[in-house]
């Protein structure tokens, strides 16, 4: 079959003839139409993802297309169904295995593309705010780097489970106006600028944070702490940063707060129905219209490094995916 393959850390993916993967206990053999492309991708071609497959290394974490084949056990949608899908890496290629547990039947409606964007973005987002949090309606959610594609997600969802959201990022320029625009038309409430000397005042001007989503990291993170309310939630889920959050005993401890890591791809193999169960929640909600994935590139899958490099340059709009096949 055809891969996208990294022959070693940090090279660029080439198209290359591999054999085709055996489902092994409890897992699905795809024969793959779209793979949705993550910034977590790129971090896996490098070398410095939290999990790294052996090279050489075929990227894809999410991925829409057909069953072809169960392996022993395996217990989910049946041969010959439609599905989204989790694999884990091994996605831009003609088939890929994944534990059958995070196989979802995809709604007819739905087209591949969008079957192969939601999981990923949206789920984070979901099961931080949902699983781990526990938001409740009323309740004040901040979002640092919220004109990004996550971020983007928290608002939606946060609104979505009846929050008062506020929006932090750089709206300043063009691109920030346009971050800024995506931010209202996902139901901001409030945009504040991302500027760690400013963050603490503006946030607490607007009644301060019951729960916050941080993929950013560094100064800001410090900031919202400060920010956050008495018995709030912090959710630090990233460090886009490259700065790793740091968690001071001493306003976890005064102001009573829970401090929820969240590494939303642990739960792959550990607890893949909180998954299967989060994604089933999102697929009702775009059958209702509540959520739209925007897609903003839709590559063939020999371009599949032209989709990583428009992620490392922060150039997509919306999400990035490489169609695998009709």
């Amino acid at each position: 079959m055809r891969a996208m393959r990294a022959a070693e850390k940090g090279a660029a993916l080439r198209l290359d003839e591999v054999a085709t993967p055996q489902p092994g206990p409890g897992e699905a053999l795809i024969r793959v139409r779209a793979c949705g492309l993550n910034f977590a991708d790129t971090l896996m071609v490098k070398g410095t993802y939290q999990e790294t497959p052996d090279f050489p290394l075929t990227p894809g974490l999410e991925i829409c297309g057909e069953i072809v084949a169960l392996g022993a056990g395996a217990a989910g949608p049946e041969v010959g169904a439609r599905v989204a899908a989790l694999c884990g890496a091994g996605g831009l290629a003609d088939y890929a295995t994944a534990p059958a547990a995070t196989c979802v039947a995809a709604p007819a409606a739905m087209d591949d593309a969008t079957a192969a964007a939601l999981q990923v973005a949206y789920g984070t987002s979901h099961v931080a705010l949902d699983h781990k949090a526990r938001m409740r309606p009323g309740e004040r959610l901040l979002v640092l780097g919220a004109g990004g594609g996550v971020g983007l997600t928290a608002i939606e969802i946060g609104k979505l489970m009846g929050a008062e959201v506020i929006a932090c990022a750089n709206w300043a320029g063009e691109a920030g106006a346009a971050k800024a625009e995506a931010a209202r038309s996902r139901g901001a409430d409030h945009l504040i600028d991302a500027d760690p000397e400013g963050l603490r005042d503006a946030v607490k001007a607007l009644g301060g944070a019951d729960v916050v989503y941080d993929p950013v990291g560094g100064a800001l993170w410090r900031e919202a702490m400060r920010a956050a309310n008495f018995g709030a939630r912090l959710l630090p889920i990233g460090f886009a940063s490259g700065e790793v959050p740091q968690i001071p005993a001493n306003i976890v401890m005064v102001k009573n707060v829970d401090v929820l890591g969240l590494y939303w791809g642990a739960y792959y193999r550990r607890a893949p129905h909180v998954l299967a169960e989060s994604f089933r929640t999102l697929l009702d909600w775009w059958e209702k219209g509540r959520i739209r994935p925007h897609v903003s590139h839709v590559l063939p899958l020999e371009q599949a490094e032209a989709g990583l490099d428009l992620l490392r340059a922060r150039a997509a709009s919306g999400k990035v995916v490489v169609r695998v096949s009709e």
